[in-house]
């Protein structure tokens, strides 16, 4: 499993977080920021954290992986 991808992105108090789909939008007090997610990625929500998964082991898979789990947490940021 990637190093980055198997940490939980942490929500911090005032961010909101929604899931619709293949798109996350981030809103907090410096604005808001959408995104479309791979197909192949999973993201759930459990309490103030963000978990992103991988449908397989592929390299493609692997690699969208971290840099998902990377952008979401930029947007959280």
């Amino acid at each position: 499993m990637s190093r980055v991808g198997k940490e939980p992105v942490v929500i911090p108090t005032g961010v909101e977080a929604r899931i619709e789909n293949t798109k996350i939008t981030v809103k907090g007090p410096k604005g808001e920021l959408s995104r479309e997610i791979p197909n192949r990625i999973k993201v759930e929500q459990k309490d103030a954290q963000l978990i992103v998964q991988r449908a397989s082991d592929l390299p493609e898979d692997r690699s969208l992986h971290g840099l998902v789990r990377s952008l979401i947490n930029n947007m959280v940021i």
